[in-house]
């Protein structure tokens, strides 16, 4: 939203201002020639201002004459506006992506000797992300943007890639792993980790997405090819109609001038379906870079219409953003307020969107704890999968996914219950999240 709304501010300021130039640029006979209703009234334009000039040196009348060259003149350039207009469009979308790029600053490590396993001791310095090379150095921390491409070097953390992938659940990526490379303008929600960037300034995927809206071309469709042929043809059914009204006017004696004969012509071809059918097509690549697909050509999206069925393996690419808790569901004989108290307390230093919900839901419900000022609050970690808080009277609440709870109740001398898988498994097969709260050795 931030984009679009980005890109519009471009539209109004800067692209509106090179419109009018734009148009008149367009008016290249090289240019019009590429539509051939469009070509037509170019020529028509160019009969009626010259008749309109020899009519004032000779002194006739001239105003009507001057009026059909007005009216032709802004048809044309309506029609190269709207053409113009929309390929502006697309230029503003990619003037966002790279305002995007260029904000982005990186926390670059000048040393890489990071003995002490969180390379707090090295030096760093605050940088562009166009400054980064391959194989520089980069600390992120929680609640920062991703500054490049590159590879977790160490550390775990939770990444939320719905910029680049469409997907809303954050995903778990670590050092050492099959699942440590990281995209740049994606969002680090817990932890903090060291980044080694692996592509040259200009080669991430961000700058790749850029040249991709840039170097978006509106080639003509199979549809619009076939309309083109058919205003061409009606073009030239209509010229030859008004070209033989000059004999019969003769053989009858009375006269046409020529400059009622071409406004004739302009109202008889299809003259606004040949000026809007560019812009229609650029129209639709816009329509689809605002709802983030990136269309190559008028030709991709015009083949997409004609699709029936879709198969995404990216449910967020269709479902609303950040995950949203429903429920609180306790095993028996747990009294759903101690339930709905403990997730509140132990989602108090988690950070995700999960854990924001959790406590949202939790005070909708009528929860009014507060965690105490002396208490030990256990932040959300990539690698636990858990968050929490140690009370001062020795409670000690978790909540997190269920294998890491059921670690925890365990280690605590306590029993993970059949209850809990079943509740576990219903709440999964219905296509939500289960999390698991725990009391010390209990299960809630």
């Amino acid at each position: 939203m931030k984009q679009q709304r980005k890109a519009s501010k471009l539209l109004t300021t800067e692209t509106l201002a090179r419109l009018a130039v734009e148009s008149l640029r367009r008016l290249d006979p090289r240019w019009l020639a590429r539509n051939p209703v469009m070509f037509v009234v170019g020529v028509g334009t160019l009969v009626t201002l010259w008749l309109t000039g020899d009519a004032l040196l000779a002194g006739r009348p001239w105003g009507f004459d001057l009026a059909i060259s007005l009216v032709l003149l802004f048809t044309l350039l309506f029609a190269n506006a709207a053409e113009a207009l929309a390929e502006a469009r697309g230029r503003a979308q990619a003037e966002s992506l790279r305002s995007t790029r260029e904000q982005l600053v990186a926390r670059r490590v000048r040393g890489k000797g990071f003995g002490n396993g969180s390379g707090q001791g090295d030096d760093e310095e605050q940088v562009p992300a166009t400054a980064l090379r391959r194989g520089d150095w980069v600390r992120v921390l929680a609640g920062e943007l991703i500054p490049a491409d590159g590879e977790i070097v160490e550390g775990a953390a939770s990444i939320n890639e719905s910029a680049v992938t469409g997907e809303s659940a954050p995903v778990l990526r670590e050092a050492g792993t099959d699942n440590s490379g990281v995209s740049a303008g994606t969002k680090l929600l817990t932890d903090s980790i060291l980044v080694e960037v692996t592509v040259e300034s200009g080669q991430s995927l961000l700058d790749r997405m850029i040249a991709l809206v840039e170097s978006a071309k509106r080639q003509k469709t199979p549809n619009e090819i076939a309309l083109t042929v058919l205003l061409a043809a009606l073009t030239m059914v209509f010229l030859i109609v008004v070209a033989t009204l000059v004999p019969f006017a003769l053989f009858v004696g009375g006269e046409v001038s020529v400059p009622v004969l071409v406004a004739l012509l302009v109202c008889l071809i299809p003259t606004t379906i040949g000026g809007l059918l560019p812009a229609i097509g650029i129209a639709g690549m816009d329509r689809a870079m605002r709802a983030n697909l990136v269309a190559k050509s008028g030709k991709a999206v015009e083949v997409a219409g004609n699709i029936d069925t879709l198969l995404l393996d990216k449910t967020g690419t269709i479902t609303h953003g950040d995950r949203q808790a429903s429920d609180f569901l306790p095993l028996t004989k747990v009294a759903p307020e101690r339930l709905r108290d403990a997730a509140m307390l132990a989602s108090l230093a988690d950070p995700t969107p999960e854990g924001k919900s959790i406590v949202a839901l939790a005070r909708d419900r009528g929860a009014t704890v507060a965690a105490d000022p002396e208490a030990r609050v256990l932040a959300f970690s990539a690698k636990t999968r858990l968050s929490g808080i140690d009370q001062p009277d020795g409670r000690r609440i978790r909540k997190g996914a269920p294998d890491a709870i059921r670690r925890f109740v365990t280690e605590n001398g306590g029993a993970y219950p059949d209850e809990t898988t079943a509740l576990v498994e219903r709440v999964a097969r219905g296509g939500a999240t289960p999390l698991v709260v725990a009391e010390d050795d209990r299960v809630l």
